[in-house]
């Protein structure tokens, strides 16, 4: 498999690398910054804006499934940071992302998204509802909204994978898969995990067509 990564070089996009190639799969990493990835066999390093269309098809060439774990992102971890990327970053590379695939061929896509998103909202604690609600947290919810609904349009076989609260943690943990709240996810899972589970998600179809809340067990 030849898989399209955008979001390489960030906390969970890095793993995500790892986990791809561990499994042998050849990945195309669109990446603004090449010195932020090292050289490794089977990775194929594209420079450019993932919102940049054409760089888009020229990263995607040959591929036959693509992750984003993309976001909008903030200068530092603090709520009311101000934004790095543009409010609408999300939903517009998501849109230009799947005119690519379709002239490309690519008909696998997997996305990170976060629970609390959508429907899920009145899932989250009331804490955690408030921040969104009340800081620049929330930017990222309302994006990630955005870009699930063009993806559930989209025609392609996709998975939205919506992760608890993220810790950067390098072990593998058993994960908690939950729909419409059901088991109860907990509050958190390490990068690392996701990562595993979105990877592997690659070759399971009966995620095709959800949206998985994944916790750590």
């Amino acid at each position: 498999m030849t898989v399209l990564l955008l979001g390489a070089t960030g906390r969970t996009g890095k793993w995500v690398l790892k986990e791809a190639l561990d499994r042998g799969y050849t990945v195309h990493a669109l990446v603004r910054n090449k010195t932020k990835l090292e050289s490794m066999t089977n990775l194929v390093i594209f420079v450019g804006s993932p919102s940049d269309e054409e760089t888009l098809a020229k990263a995607s060439r040959g591929c036959n499934a693509a992750i984003s774990v993309l976001n909008v992102s903030r200068t530092s971890d603090f709520p009311w940071a101000k934004l790095r990327t543009p409010k609408n970053f999300l939903s517009v590379t998501m849109r230009k992302l799947l005119g690519v695939t379709k002239n490309e061929g690519i008909e696998r896509l997997l996305v990170c998204s976060a629970w609390g998103v959508a429907e899920t909202g009145v899932e989250i604690p009331w804490w955690f509802r408030w921040m969104i609600d009340h800081s620049n947290i929330g930017a990222a919810y309302r994006d990630h909204a955005a870009q699930e609904q063009l993806i559930a349009e989209s025609g392609l076989n996709w998975t939205i994978v919506r992760p608890v609260g993220l810790l950067n943690n390098s072990s593998i943990q058993k994960v908690r898969v939950s729909f419409t709240n059901a088991p109860k996810p907990r509050l958190t899972i390490g990068r690392r995990s996701l990562a595993h589970f979105i990877v592997n998600g690659l070759e399971n179809p009966a995620l095709i067509g959800t949206y998985p809340v994944v916790s750590a067990e």
